[in-house]
């Protein structure tokens, strides 16, 4: 089967929560779609994943966190790889225009 579309295209509305929507699924890695408008980690909140995941921000602008090691801005183009069990949080999206990350999981054996 042939998978085909375009990451900008039917942006959901993510005016209220972000949305997170699987592009590829299989037993060893899982793409994403997130589109966020505004959304951030609750305060306090830390993502600690057992999983390895490799982002791309496509449009808007965020915030990631690294506990123990600060902030990190990103925009447009920018890329990040947070390895499994590495405690981050989002502390911004853009609240005017959608935020589009591309996320690539790796899935743990």
């Amino acid at each position: 089967m042939i998978n085909f579309g375009n990451i900008f295209k039917d942006l959901p509305d993510a005016s209220q929560d972000e949305v997170f929507e699987i592009i590829f699924n299989n037993e060893y890695l899982k793409i994403e779609r997130i589109t966020s408008k505004g959304q951030k980690s609750p305060n306090g909140f830390w993502y600690d994943q057992d999983w390895a995941e490799w982002v791309l921000l496509l449009q808007g602008n965020a915030e990631i966190e690294f506990k123990d090691e600060g902030i990190t801005k990103m925009n447009p183009g920018d890329y990040i790889y947070i390895p499994p069990n590495k405690k981050h949080r989002v502390n911004y999206t853009n609240p005017d225009i959608e935020t589009i990350w591309l996320a690539i999981i790796v899935k743990s054996r």
